[in-house]
């Protein structure tokens, strides 16, 4: 029997950066690519844009200097001549291809200047016994320290040492046309030469595909897991009392939407329970997320706990405070404001009300869940933007209304509910909210008329400046967007403060203001007011009004440099438009060139309105990754699934997952601790 090989603390901690941290663990530190060295392609036959293996004697060797340093080398086999060129070289590889030693290249071959090339070729010294390999050579994820020979050895002896039972029952590899887990893993490091090396590259073999289901099976357990864990855990019951609810919703100029009253009544019925909700309110732009939101605070007041909402930005965070405070103030509750740029005193007054209880509701940014804010009694956190937070953030304003019911017994939490502007796509809210229960406003309310959206080239700037004009001559409002606020002489964008001075000299018959990020908190909140009170005409800002700002009578909004912006932003800013019974204009201004990328974004944006067919598109431009802010959200991305390519192996892995935990517990424990041990606990919060 193979006896495993002992490794040393440095390469232990080595591999820890790779996430390897038990033997079992290298099985799955899968290749990124493979290498073909089973065969030799003789110089005179090798084709430029070919990458191939070589072998021949170093007929020269120099160290050039201009004009930069170089190692430049000769090899020639008996019928042709092909040149070695190293960028950054170390002494030893100096030696390595000295005059008269044989050495086998591999590497990509092309025309340069000293005729055919390789750049950066890898190479190994050999002889007239060496041997071709007889499978496919693996390239595998490193880190600094940690090279392809030692991360090879030690995989070999794991597969040797190790056989890990196949967790997935006969009947579902069966049903699924799957091959063994320990077979595809074997296969996968050790390809064969007959198999087609593209079912590798795309990962579509069925080696891979039984790799990626297992994946995404575990992700679902996971998930399943977290949502039945709920239910064990305990939360203040708060049912509808119908005293504040049904108040606000007599004095409110407006009807709920259908969609509206459905997504209250899934979140009514979550409160009344004595388990925490977590659920995940989307909506479109201008949906009426924020009404919902305030029934569900009102239904936590009128059981005599607190409620927090909590908002990503100031600008958005003070929406919030001001439309809830119009809505509430005639109820008799007054909601308090807390932020990082009140002053001292005027912090301190909040967080006293706060601990004090003498408010039910608290509104801010991050600053709600800094150690020094103490909840009297918080029943519900709601976090707008939720995806903006990172887990670290979302835990710390959950743990704030943590209570100790008695001695001995389970702590009692706050209800959570998080809500989004940008939808989810399917296949995203299926993989990576699957233990979240989400609600979806899926229509309008009555009255708004879509956007009309146009492309327009920055040499038609003048054009563009008419069209303000004339727009606001006539009674309405306009936005100038800007995506910066300093000045980037690499990006060479127009700054917000310049376009202020630019539209106020350009505009002299028009009241031009201006609101950015880095202005103090009660300027931005006059300049908002003033906007919004039709004081002001033209509103030139940054992206800081992307999400929460309202004023129906703005119906056309310029977005300058729209080319750099993404697809969800772009269609945030669109969305502060179109909110009154005026046609809206929404025009994107772009600068050439544009990269194919910003061609594609700026295509969609002008063909779709549907803000889920959009996050759709934008889920297959940048990948799960980034659309949920994975860096710092937490969420344990996958590494060999993909989620949109993958999608038939993801419902196949949602259906298996239940009747797994129900039938095949050991099985599902398996799973769990073979894919899941080492990922973040929390998930979602």
């Amino acid at each position: 029997m193979t006896t495993p090989l002992k490794i040393s603390a440095a390469t232990l901690t080595k591999l820890a950066k790779l996430g390897i941290r038990h033997r079992a663990d290298l099985l799955l530190h899968l290749p990124l690519r493979y290498e073909d060295e089973t065969e030799l392609v003789s110089l005179a036959d090798v084709e430029p844009g070919e990458t191939v293996q070589v072998q021949g004697v170093i007929t020269h060797n120099e160290v050039l200097y201009k004009p930069r340093k170089i190692l430049v080398c000769r090899l020639q086999d008996k019928e042709d001549e092909l040149y070695l060129r190293f960028l950054n070289f170390y002494p030893s590889q100096i030696k390595l291809l000295a005059v008269g030693r044989q050495v086998r290249a591999i590497g990509e071959a092309r025309i340069g200047y000293f005729g055919l090339e390789m750049v950066h070729p890898k190479c190994r010294a050999v002889s007239d016994k060496t041997q071709l390999a007889t499978s496919l050579t693996p390239v595998y994820p490193t880190t600094a320290g940690l090279s392809q020979l030692t991360l090879k050895k030690l995989i070999a002896n794991a597969l040797e040492v190790l056989n890990p039972a196949d967790p997935l029952p006969e009947k579902f590899r069966h049903n699924l046309n799957l091959p063994g887990f320990f077979d595809s893993i074997r296969l996968l490091h050790n390809p064969t030469t007959d198999i087609a090396a593209c079912t590798l590259a795309d990962k579509s073999h069925a080696a891979w595909r039984r790799i990626k289901f297992d994946e995404l099976l575990a992700q679902q357990l996971s998930m399943r897991v977290h949502h039945k864990e709920r239910s064990r855990r305990i939360a203040p019951a708060l049912p509808p009392q119908g005293h504040y609810t049904d108040s606000l919703l007599k004095i409110l100029p407006f009807s709920l939407t259908k969609a509206q009253q459905k997504v209250y009544a899934e979140i009514s019925a979550d409160l009344a329970r004595p388990h925490p909700m977590q659920r995940l309110l989307l909506g479109d732009v201008g949906s009426g997320k924020t009404i919902v939101a305030a029934l569900a605070a009102l239904q936590a007041i009128e059981n005599g706990y607190q409620v927090a909402l909590m908002a990503p930005t100031e600008i958005l965070a003070e929406q919030h405070y001001l439309k809830l405070t119009e809505w509430l103030s005639p109820l008799g509750i007054v909601p308090v404001w807390l932020s990082g740029s009140l002053k001292k005193k005027d912090k301190r007054v909040a967080a006293e009300l706060i601990a004090s209880g003498e408010t039910w509701l608290a509104i801010g940014t991050h600053a709600l869940f800094q150690e020094q804010i103490t909840f009297h009694k918080l029943g519900l956190a709601i976090v707008d933007e939720q995806h903006k937070f990172g887990v670290q953030q979302r835990l710390a304003l959950h743990a704030k209304g943590k209570q100790p019911v008695a001695p001995d017994e389970k702590s009692s939490e706050p209800h959570q509910l998080m809500m989004s502007a940008t939808p989810i796509p399917r296949t995203l809210a299926m993989s990576y909210y699957a233990d979240l229960d989400v609600s979806v406003i899926d229509e309008l309310p009555p009255g708004r008329t879509p956007v009309i959206t146009k492309l327009v080239s920055d040499t038609r700037r003048e054009e563009v400046f008419e069209r303000v004009r004339a727009a606001c001559m006539t009674g309405a409002q306009a936005y100038w967007v800007c995506p910066l606020i300093d000045e980037s002489e690499v990006l060479q964008l127009q700054n917000a403060q310049e376009t202020f001075e630019l539209l106020t000299d350009t505009f002299p018959d028009l009241r031009v203001g201006l609101v950015h990020g880095k202005m103090e908190s009660a300027e931005k909140v006059r300049t908002m007011s003033a906007f919004k009170a039709g004081e002001l005409q033209l509103l030139v800002a940054t992206t800081v009004i992307e999400v929460g700002v309202d004023v129906p009578n703005a119906s056309l909004m310029v977005i300058d440099h729209a080319e750099r912006m993404g697809l969800a932003q772009l269609h945030q800013l669109r969305g502060r438009v179109g909110r009154g019974s005026a046609q809206s204009l929404c025009i994107l201004l772009y600068h050439k060139p544009l990269s194919e990328l910003a061609r594609t974004r700026l295509k969609v944006i002008f063909e779709n309105t549907d803000g889920f067919v959009i996050a759709q598109q934008d889920l297959q431009l940048r990948g799960p990754g980034e659309l949920l802010g994975a860096r710092q959200s937490g969420v344990a991305m996958l590494r060999f699934a993909d989620i949109e390519a993958d999608e038939d192996l993801l419902e196949h892995a949602r259906e298996v997952a239940d009747e797994l935990l129900s039938d095949y517990p050991d099985a599902a424990r398996t799973y769990l601790h073979r894919w899941m041990a080492n990922k973040h606990d929390y998930l979602h919060v």
